[in-house]
C-alpha cells in the first residue's frame, strides 16, 4: 500500500511538471506573437506631440489631410503637399495664389464652420490625420465627436513667433517634411536677428506707437498673441497691449474713443479695404497717423502677412521694421525679399508685377462675402 502511494505520488508530480512546461511553453509563444503584433503597427506609425502637448499616434506615410485650420493649409503648400489636402476651411479658398498653386482646393469640401465640425462630412473625406484649431478641441462636445470618429487629429495653436516655429516643425514631423520645417525656422530666426540688430540700440520710449487692425478696424492685439510678439520683434510700441480691450467670441476690439487717445503714429490694417476707410472717415481724421498718411495695408501673398494663421511671419517682421524705421533698413530690399522667400519656400516664380502687388496688398485675395 505504501509503495502504491509512493508511486502515485511521484506519478502526479511528474504529469503537473509536464503540464507547466506546457503552459510556459505556450505562454512564450503567446507573448511572442503579441511581440510581433506591437512591432508591425509600430514601424507603421509615429507618435506626434501636437501644439497643446497631446501624444498622437498618426499614420507613418499620410497621403490624405483634412484641414480644418488654415495654419495648416498653408504649411502644406509651403512643403509642397497641398495636393494631400481632402478637406479645408473656407478662408483659404479666399487666397488667390495658393489657389492658383492647388486649384483642387476650390472643389474640396469645408466641413467645419467657426468651431463646429461637421463630422460626417469629414469621416466621408478618409483623411489619414486631421489638423484642428484650439478652438475646436476647447469644446468637449466637438472633441466627442473627434474621438468617436477615431480619425487622428492634432491641434495646431501657437501665441508666438516661438510657438509658431514649433508649430510648423509639428507638421512637418507629421507629413515627412522634417527638412523644409527646419529650413523655413532657421530663416525665420535669422529674420527676427536681423532685425533685432538694428534695432537694439533704439530705447523703448523712441520706439513708433503703432496701431494694428486684425480683419476689422477696431479688431486689434493683445498681450502674448502672435501679433503682439512679431510686432514687438518688428520695434513697434503696440498700444493695444495691456489695455482694457472688449471680448467678443474670442475676438478682442478697443473703442473709438480709446484709439483716439492712444493717437498712434502708424497704424496696420490685414484686410482689404480697412486702410482706405480709416483714410477717409471722418471720424478717424484727428489721429495723427492719418493726418501724415501713415496707414500701411500689410502685404499679402500666400496669406496676409503677420495675420495668426500666416507662414509670411518672417516677412512681416522685416517689411514692417522697415517702414517703422526706413533709416535703419536702407539695404534691404523688400521685393527681392519676397521673391527669394517664395522660390525657395514655395517653389514660386513670381513676376515683378506680381511681387509688386503682394507687397502693396491688393488684389490677392478674394473679399470676404457680405
Amino acid at each position: 500500500m505504501k509503495m502504491i502511494m509512493k508511486y502515485n505520488t511521484k506519478a502526479i508530480l511528474r504529469s503537473l511538471f509536464i503540464v507547466f512546461l506546457l503552459l510556459s511553453l505556450l505562454m512564450s509563444s503567446a507573448c511572442s506573437k503579441e511581440e510581433n503584433k506591437e512591432t508591425v503597427p509600430s514601424a507603421n506609425t509615429r507618435t506626434i506631440t501636437d501644439c497643446i502637448g497631446r501624444e498622437v499616434k498618426v499614420p507613418a506615410q499620410i497621403n490624405r489631410i483634412a484641414c480644418l485650420c488654415p495654419e495648416s493649409a498653408y504649411t502644406l503648400a509651403m512643403f509642397g503637399q497641398g495636393d494631400k489636402m481632402v478637406a479645408v476651411v473656407g478662408g483659404v479658398k479666399r487666397d488667390l495664389i495658393l489657389t492658383e498653386m492647388y486649384p483642387g482646393i476650390k472643389d474640396l469640401p469645408v466641413p467645419k464652420s467657426s468651431a463646429v465640425i461637421n463630422i460626417e462630412e469629414l469621416v466621408k473625406t478618409d483623411p489619414d490625420v486631421v489638423f484642428v484649431k484650439k478652438d475646436s478641441f476647447s469644446s468637449e462636445a466637438e472633441v466627442q465627436k473627434l474621438n468617436k470618429s477615431k480619425l487622428p487629429f492634432l491641434v495646431v495653436d501657437f501665441n508666438s513667433m516661438k510657438e509658431q516655429q514649433y508649430a510648423i516643425e509639428m507638421m512637418g514631423l507629421t507629413v515627412g517634411a522634417e527638412d523644409k520645417a527646419q529650413k523655413y525656422n532657421n530663416y525665420y530666426q535669422k529674420c527676427i536677428e536681423r532685425v533685432q540688430k538694428q534695432l537694439a540700440l533704439i530705447p523703448q520710449k523712441e520706439r513708433v506707437k503703432v496701431y494694428h487692425s486684425i480683419n476689422e478696424a477696431t479688431r486689434t492685439d493683445i498681450k502674448g498673441s502672435l501679433s503682439a510678439d512679431w510686432l514687438e520683434a518688428a520695434g513697434a510700441d503696440d498700444v493695444s497691449i495691456n489695455k482694457n480691450l472688449k471680448t467678443l467670441e474670442g475676438k478682442y476690439f478697443a473703442s473709438l474713443e480709446q484709439i483716439l487717445l492712444w493717437n498712434p503714429e502708424v497704424i496696420l490694417v490685414n484686410e482689404m479695404g480697412v486702410a482706405n476707410y480709416i483714410l477717409t472717415n471722418s471720424q478717424w481724421a484727428t489721429l495723427q497717423a492719418v493726418k501724415n498718411k501713415e496707414v500701411w495695408q500689410l502685404p499679402n501673398g500666400i496669406s496676409r502677412w503677420g495675420h495668426p494663421s500666416s507662414p509670411e511671419t518672417p516677412l512681416a517682421i522685416l517689411w514692417t521694421a522697415q517702414t517703422l524705421y526706413p533709416e535703419k533698413f536702407l539695404d534691404l530690399d523688400m521685393a527681392a525679399e519676397t521673391r527669394s522667400f517664395y522660390k525657395d519656400f514655395f517653389g514660386l516664380e513670381l513676376s515683378e508685377e506680381v511681387v509688386d502687388r503682394i507687397i502693396a496688398g491688393e488684389g490677392m485675395r478674394i473679399a470676404r462675402p457680405q
